[in-house]
């Protein structure tokens, strides 16, 4: 029971570090999908938490069934066509891209804490995911089991903070009349969920295979995806409160922390290069994996060409590309997400024995 209640909190943990990320960790991510969108914001984040739960167990499902180990396995799997092979390419061409914003975030948030160069915050980055990723899925899971608990407490900490010193800014009536500047909060959902979901998948594949239990996968989905809904929630509260300051920094989450002076904003600073660090290393992991399956490339081979394409990508800002590849790989991204309901369906039998 012990034994099954960790390999829970390790799948719960490494969701939950996948998906967060450098837009996510930063409040970037959050500003841009859901906090412009008004109080409408929140039931969009709870939308998301509940597609995560279903999508992911579908695809963890398939995977321990069909003992696959990659993200590119199952689109094999469930499209063995050409359609299958644009969207494996379009999936490393998401990760790859999701990676570079996290070398990105890392390089804006030291630059903007400390002033050093940008590119010096990525470099850093770079070298240490490479003594976790040379441990395999063993690295993945250490990373994401002491990374994620110290996210949660840290955030939850400034929400107390605010919800004890700023109790106006924080009442029920306040947040409700900040005005939306969009519309569209439906299609905003749909194309984030759809994009985490699929940055997700590649180390939701491999750690079925690893775990071989269906129950402990989706339990430990459910309550990551659980988790990950209260975190996104008490960010978006406290960016909503903070408008419309939060729209001029690369770091929004940042700027609501320093409220509480520099110890408080020192450590949440570290928590999100650390989060921004877990993503990165999960998907370098995701990636890698599926080059030493789909071209017999070993792994600890395929992690260096990896992160030398994400480094160049990352140059180009850490804004720019959040505003301008998220939107574009989430609508992609539902075409891997439909195949993998039709494919479920038509095989329901096999995945609910």
């Amino acid at each position: 029971m012990k034994s099954e209640l960790t390999k829970i909190f390790q799948v719960a943990t490494v969701f939950i570090g996948t998906i967060v990320g450098a837009g996510l960790a930063s409040g970037k991510e959050i500003t841009e999908f859901f906090t412009q969108y008004g109080i409408k914001s929140f039931l969009g984040i709870v939308a998301c938490g509940i597609f995560y739960i279903i999508m992911s167990s579908i695809i963890s499902k398939i995977s321990i069934e069909h003992n696959l180990d990659s993200y590119s396995d199952v689109i094999n799997i469930i499209s063995p066509n050409v359609i299958g092979k644009f969207t494996g390419f379009i999936t490393t061409l998401f990760l790859i891209s999701s990676a570079s914003i996290i070398l990105a975030g890392s390089g804006a948030l030291i630059h903007q804490f400390f002033g050093i160069p940008k590119i010096i915050g990525s470099l850093i980055m770079i070298i240490i995911a490479l003594f976790f990723l040379f441990r395999g899925t063993e690295g993945l899971i250490e990373v994401n089991s002491f990374i994620v608990p110290g996210l949660v407490l840290t955030i939850t900490l400034i929400t107390v903070l605010y919800f004890c010193f700023c109790k106006n800014i924080v009442s029920f009536n306040n947040v409700c009349n900040f005005p939306a500047q969009k519309t569209g909060i439906a299609l905003s959902t749909i194309l984030y969920a759809g994009y985490n979901t699929l940055s997700a998948s590649g180390v939701i594949v491999p750690l079925s295979n690893e775990m071989k239990k269906t129950k402990v996968m989706v339990i430990g989905i459910i309550c990551g995806a659980v988790g990950l809904t209260l975190l996104c929630s008490m960010i978006n509260l406290l960016l909503t409160i903070n408008q419309p300051y939060i729209y001029q920094y690369e770091i929004p989450l940042l700027f609501v922390a320093n409220r509480f002076g520099n110890v408080i904003q020192a450590v949440l600073l570290i928590i999100i290069w650390l989060e921004m660090f877990s993503t990165e290393v999960s998907d370098v992991y995701s990636i890698s994996k599926t080059l030493e399956q789909s071209f017999n490339i070993e792994f600890k081979t395929a992690i260096f060409p990896v992160l030398a394409v994400a480094f160049i990508i990352s140059q180009f800002g850490f804004g720019n590309l959040i505003n301008k590849l998220y939107p574009m790989f989430g609508l992609l991204s539902l075409l891997f997400i439909s195949q993998c309901i039709i494919f479920f369906i038509k095989h329901r039998n096999i995945y609910n024995k």
